[in-house]
Order: C-alpha cells, then sequence, then structure tokens
C-alpha cells in the first residue's frame, strides 16, 4: 500500500470515500504521480497540481495549486480568499461535478506540462 492509500484508508466515512474516489479518479492521469506533503496527498506533473485537503469533517477540498491561472469556465473552483490556489469542496461522492471535473484537471494538467511555474517574490 502506498503512502497515500495508507493515507486515505486511515481517514473515516464519508471523507475516506470522497477521498478514494478523487484518488482512483486523478491517478488515471498517467503525467500525475500521488506523494504525501505537509501530511496530506499532493498530485504532482511537472510541478504540483492539485492536492486533498480535508475540510471540517465531512468535507474534502479538491485543490488546484495553480488555480488562479486556470479559466474556472465551469464555475467549480473557489478561491475562498486565496490568491494563488482555488478549490472544489466535496461533501460527498455524489455531489462531485464529474463532467466539469475532468474539465478542470485536463486544464492543469496542459498548464502544468506547457507553462512553466514560477513563484512571484515579494520585493
Amino acid at each position: 500500500m502506498s503512502p497515500v492509500e495508507h493515507y486515505i484508508y486511515e481517514q473515516e466515512g464519508i471523507q475516506r470515500d470522497i477521498l478514494l474516489f478523487l484518488h482512483q479518479h486523478l491517478l488515471t492521469y498517467p503525467p500525475l504521480t500521488p506523494k504525501i506533503r505537509y501530511k496530506i496527498p499532493f498530485y504532482y506533473g511537472k510541478t504540483w497540481v492539485c492536492y486533498l485537503n480535508p475540510i471540517k469533517k465531512e468535507q474534502i477540498e479538491l485543490v488546484f495549486v495553480r488555480g488562479n491561472e486556470l479559466s474556472n469556465d465551469q464555475r467549480i473552483l473557489e478561491s475562498r480568499g486565496r490568491k494563488q490556489v482555488k478549490g472544489l469542496i466535496c461533501s460527498s461522492v455524489d455531489s462531485i461535478p464529474l463532467e466539469a471535473l475532468i474539465e478542470t484537471i485536463t486544464e492543469a494538467l496542459i498548464l502544468d506540462k506547457d507553462v512553466p511555474y514560477s513563484l512571484k517574490s515579494k520585493k
């Protein structure tokens, strides 16, 4: 069992169900590699693409590291006051807008592959 799978199976109830569903879905994209970073699952292509963040007891947020650079045409991502990252809060597997999510992940992977990531340093 991988460290990410071990992490998922340590969770309880609905969070485990959502984490497992999203993890299995993200693994269908060959460039993505899961790793535990900052004690949660991150998914890497060339750089960080997204991560799964447990929030509250019954929710998981799928967060896109470069969310501010995504079009969000599907209107599923929220910034929640953050400047760079945007995420989709999932309360159940059935509530996940799969078609819109597929479009968003595809766009994030294209961005990761074609546009170099650069940290903007403060002056």
